[in-house]
């Protein structure tokens, strides 16, 4: 292996389209194939030098878990939320990490890959637990509202224009519990594929012992936080569109290529960013850049070689 004890630090966050994308059925094969795709220009990066976590979303693969406990709890006991997040971290990431080695062996690149379950602490009074509004799994009828809150304790809101489904918990990512490792194994130079779906939330009992939350973490904060705590220069986060863009939705879109962090927080204020779609990484962006982070990349899946490179993408800086 190359010495790359010098190379730069960053956290590469795979949007959940990059493994599933819409229109498609998200069959394994077609999940592989997204993979290889999506891990071009991350091979572009090891390449030049990087040292690489690499994060993923799991947003399409825990709905259709979710409907897979539904339609199987008559004959196998149900899987609970949390626990589902460590499996597709785990599956997800086998996946990953096995496309990297190939890649990267295809390229003649000498690095190797590694795929670690990553337990991110939350507050066990956050918000969002006593209120959760994130909607997963399968739609239900309204008539069965009143049944599902009683035997299974779920609290199901209204997705405006598609039905009802089931809301739970997304806490704030405090600190991922296994960083340590992480950071040791990035520093060697080992590519390390973790926090998937934005981590297992575990929130941390008064005598230290930890318990799972039966919720999900926001992927783009999760990377954040884990970028901040592994000391990355940079931070990637790669998703459907071409650019951050003001006024999305309008006639008056406004793409940006670079925008300060400043800037990128009065935005976020001023609700140009959704909290659904683009407002989460521009609140990543905000949080690893107050933190001294050097610089937050935000730009498509097939096109980060060109970002990386000022061609494409928005950059924010401090």
């Amino acid at each position: 292996m190359s010495d790359i004890s010098n190379g730069p630090v960053a956290v590469v966050a795979l949007g959940g389209n990059a493994i599933t994308r819409e229109f498609e059925e998200g069959n394994i094969y077609q999940q592989f194939a997204n993979t290889r795709r999506a891990l071009k220009g991350i091979v572009d990066l090891i390449e030049a030098g990087y040292r690489l976590a690499i994060t993923h979303g799991n947003g399409p693969q825990v709905g259709n878990a979710l409907i897979r406990v539904e339609a199987t709890r008559h004959l196998v006991p149900p899987i609970p939320l949390g626990v589902l997040v460590a499996d597709l971290e785990g599956g997800m990431g086998y996946m990953i990490e096995q496309t990297m080695q190939n890649t990267l062996h295809l390229r003649g690149l000498k690095r190797q890959v590694i795929t670690l379950l990553a337990q991110v602490i939350v507050d066990k009074d956050d918000p969002s637990i006593l209120n959760p509004t994130k909607f997963v799994g399968p739609f239900y009828k309204e008539e069965q509202i009143e049944q599902l809150a009683q035997e299974r304790g779920y609290i199901i809101k209204e997705d405006f224009g598609r039905g009802w489904r089931r809301v739970v918990p997304s806490p704030y990512p405090r600190s991922i519990v296994e960083v340590e490792i992480i950071k040791e194994l990035v520093q060697r130079g080992i590519i390390v594929i973790t926090a998937g779906g934005g981590g297992i939330p575990v929130y941390v009992e008064s005598d230290g012992r930890l318990e799972g939350v039966d919720g999900v973490v926001d992927k783009d904060l999760a990377s954040a936080v884990l970028a901040e705590e592994i000391e990355a220069h940079d931070l990637y986060i790669l998703t459907a569109v071409d650019k951050v863009a003001l006024n999305y939705n309008s006639p008056q879109r406004q793409p940006l290529d670079v925008l300060s962090c400043s800037d990128a927080e009065r935005y976020l204020n001023a609700g140009h960013f959704p909290r659904g779609s683009m407002g989460p990484k521009i609140e990543a962006a905000i949080h690893f850049l107050r933190r001294g982070g050097r610089r937050v990349i935000i730009c498509a899946v097939e096109q980060l070689a060109d970002a990386i490179r000022g061609m494409a993408g928005t950059q924010i800086v401090p």
